[in-house]
This record gives C-alpha cells, sequence and structure tokens, in this order.
C-alpha cells in the first residue's frame, strides 16, 4: 500500500489525522502531512477510510 497527499488540494478538514492518526498528521496551517507513505497492515484500514473521506479528494491510497 502506498499513501499520498496533495498538499495543495487540502483543505484542511482534518478527517484524515483523525481517522489514521498513525499515517496523517497535519501542519501548523492544517494541511496534511503524510507520515508513513507504505504503512503497515495495521493501519491499512484506517488509510483507506481516511481517503474515502477527504472531502477535497488530497489523499490518496493505492495498493
Amino acid at each position: 500500500m502506498r499513501v499520498t497527499a496533495d498538499r495543495e488540494i487540502c483543505v484542511g478538514a482534518g478527517l484524515c489525522a483523525l481517522t489514521a492518526p498513525e499515517v496523517f498528521d497535519q501542519d501548523d496551517d492544517g494541511v496534511v502531512t503524510v507520515l508513513a507513505a507504505e504503512p503497515g497492515d495495521e493501519d491499512g484500514a484506517a488509510a483507506r477510510e481516511a481517503g474515502a473521506l477527504c472531502p477535497s479528494g488530497a489523499v490518496r491510497v493505492v495498493g
């Protein structure tokens, strides 16, 4: 699994960081930061859910 985030289109809703805190965080401006680009199985389901919940489509989970 590979996780990416487009910081240019992130609206700072924070759903990713709330849903998968081991994979995502937000910087001081509220913009998404990827903490684990290749999360393990234990964080995979949460990462996928975060991708589905992202209102701007900034979060992508492949694999």
